[in-house]
């Protein structure tokens, strides 16, 4: 009888699908009864905004609501009288949104008082509600994305990419960014090329998190061998929904037009020597620490590999500078359409 096997030893790996089925059933559960909960809160938020809405309730009725429960419910949790004005907020926000309601539902209520307590329009509530359910972001990422003021950015900065790009992937628009935050890494201002090939690798899960839930590690330094020669490709991934390899080339400068010729190297090699009969061609990204738009927009007009341009920020951008940006995208969409 081996180690693992010894009764009673926790590391006995016969009874894997056993202890899989119970952690399932243990999250489908925790899942129902938060879809409860949240349902709970919608309907009171519902009657109390009737009643407050219908002038039968004065806000000081909400309070004396709280004390209430307090009272004959002892042990009951989330029923103050802040937290039912917050229910109230809910109803109201959602109530004529049919399209994301049903989104809201699916977070936790700390997810909720975050994106609705924050957002100041209906598509930033819609857009954090649809990321925080797909990428099942922790209350603690939610709030780091916000911080990073991930809508403005992908609202006023989309992803750099190729015509061949777009052309074969056309949904990698709406995974890849622009720029990427690390500011997880605490690089300083000045860094090599190794401290920040060196930290991603330190903190993967993290970088993992910021780049999207469908990217799966592969390797670092990924060999390449073309040619009787050995080349290392800095960063290699797996992207489940485009079923295809991601090279990442990491760069501590601005971008420079000649970073392409070799990153598509790269992925010709991949596609060659690495990539499997069912997956789709590999995507390369140039992370770099600076881009000129203008000199981006010129190098991949006229590139033939499906590849983006996109920064790395080692500290977390000016939410404000960004949000003065949204309002000015917005005012010019709307003066064109009215031109229109």
């Amino acid at each position: 009888m081996t180690v693992s096997q010894v009764p009673g030893s926790t590391t006995d790996d016969r009874f894997n699908e056993v202890l899989a089925l119970i952690q399932s059933a243990r999250r489908q559960a925790l899942q129902a009864v938060n879809t409860q909960l949240i349902e709970l809160y919608w309907q009171v938020g519902a009657y109390i905004s009737r009643k407050l809405e219908k002038a039968e309730w004065g806000d000081s009725v909400v309070g004396q609501l709280a004390e209430h429960l307090a009272q004959t419910q002892p042990g009951l949790r989330g029923f103050t009288r802040s937290n039912l004005f917050r229910m109230r907020q809910f109803y109201e926000t959602y109530r004529t949104e049919l399209k994301v309601a049903p989104l809201a539902r699916q977070l936790s209520w700390s997810h909720n008082l975050i994106i609705f307590g924050q957002c100041k329009r209906p598509e930033e509530r819609e857009f954090y509600l649809r990321m925080a359910v797909q990428e099942k972001w922790s209350k603690r990422e939610l709030e780091r994305q916000f911080k990073a003021a991930l809508f403005e950015r992908s609202v006023t900065q989309p992803a750099k990419a190729s015509a061949v790009l777009k052309q074969t992937h056309p949904s990698a628009l709406e995974i890849f960014r622009d720029a990427y935050m690390v500011e997880f890494l605490d690089l300083p201002g000045v860094h090599a090329e190794t401290d920040l090939h060196q930290g991603l690798l330190a903190r993967l899960k993290e970088f993992l998190s910021e780049l999207g839930r469908d990217f799966c590690f592969v390797g670092s330094q990924y060999p390449v061998q073309v040619g009787g020669r050995d080349f290392a490709l800095d960063l290699l991934f797996f992207h489940r929904g485009l079923n295809c390899l991601v090279a990442i080339e990491l760069k501590v400068g601005r971008f420079e037009p000649e970073y392409l010729g070799k990153l598509g190297f790269y992925l010709e090699a991949l596609d060659r020597e690495v990539r499997k009969p069912h997956e789709n061609p590999a995507i390369g990204v140039l992370l770099c620490a600076s881009k000129d738009d203008e000199v981006v927009e010129y190098a991949l007009n006229r590139s033939l590999s499906p590849a983006l341009i996109a920064e790395y920020q080692v500290q977390l951008p000016d939410k404000q500078l960004l949000q003065a940006k949204l309002h000015e995208f917005y005012a010019l969409n709307v003066a064109q359409t009215e031109e229109g």
